[in-house]
C-alpha cells in the first residue's frame, strides 16, 4: 500500500498519491470554503500533512481515502472558522445566510461516494466480458442467476462460477484501491 511506503520516507509513493487524489481533494476542498486559492491552499497542507503523520495511519483499522478525506475537511472546517472570527464584513446579512440550515449531504460523503462509483466502474470494466455481463445482469439488470442462465443460455453452474470469479477479482481490485466491502 503507497501510504506504507510514504510511512517510509518515500516521496516518490506521495507523489503517486497527490497525482491520484490532489484533484479530488481539490474538489471537496473548494466546495467547503467555496474559494478557488483557499482550496489550493488545502490541498497542498493536505498532504503536507500525509507526508508528517503517515506513520499514524493504522493499515487494517482504517481506510486510506476516508481518512484523507477527513484531514482535508477539518482543514477546510478550520478555514471556515477563522472566517468567522474575522468576517469579512460583519453585517446582519451574514448572520442570516450562517442561520440557514444546510440540508445537503457533507460534502466529504459526496466526493467519497463518488470517487468510489469511479472505482467500481474501473475495476468492473477490467473484469473478463463473460464476467462483466453476469454481474451488471444481476446487480444492474436486477436478475437472478437462473434468469441470466436462461437468458445466456448457458447452465447454471457457469453462471455461479462467472459471478463468484467475478466478485472475488472486483474484491481483490477494490480493495487495492482502498475500499472495503464495510464501507457503505
Amino acid at each position: 500500500m503507497l501510504i506504507v511506503k510514504v510511512a517510509a520516507g518515500d516521496n516518490q509513493a506521495l507523489e503517486v498519491l497527490y497525482h491520484r487524489y490532489s484533484r479530488v481533494v481539490y474538489g471537496l476542498a473548494v466546495r467547503i470554503v467555496n474559494n478557488a486559492e483557499q482550496a489550493e491552499d488545502i490541498v497542498q497542507e493536505t498532504f503536507w500533512r500525509v507526508w508528517r503523520r503517515a506513520s499514524t495511519f493504522r493499515q487494517g483499522s482504517s481506510q486510506f481515502l476516508p481518512w484523507l478525506f477527513g484531514i482535508a475537511r477539518n482543514l477546510c472546517i478550520d478555514e471556515l472558522r477563522r472566517r468567522q472570527a474575522r468576517p469579512a464584513t460583519g453585517g446582519d446579512d451574514d448572520q442570516i445566510l450562517l442561520s440557514i440550515p444546510d440540508l445537503q449531504p457533507a460534502v466529504d460523503d459526496v466526493t467519497w461516494d463518488a470517487e468510489r462509483r469511479r472505482l467500481i466502474i474501473h475495476a468492473l470494466g477490467e473484469l473478463p466480458s463473460d464476467q462483466r455481463q453476469v454481474i451488471e445482469m444481476a446487480y444492474f439488470g436486477g436478475l437472478s442467476q437462473r434468469e441470466i442462465a436462461d437468458h445466456l443460455e448457458h447452465p447454471l453452474g457457469t453462471v455461479k462460477t462467472r459471478i463468484r470469479l467475478a466478485l472475488q477479482k472486483l474484491k481483490g481490485a477494490l480493495q487495492n484501491q482502498g475500499i472495503s466491502l464495510d464501507d457503505r
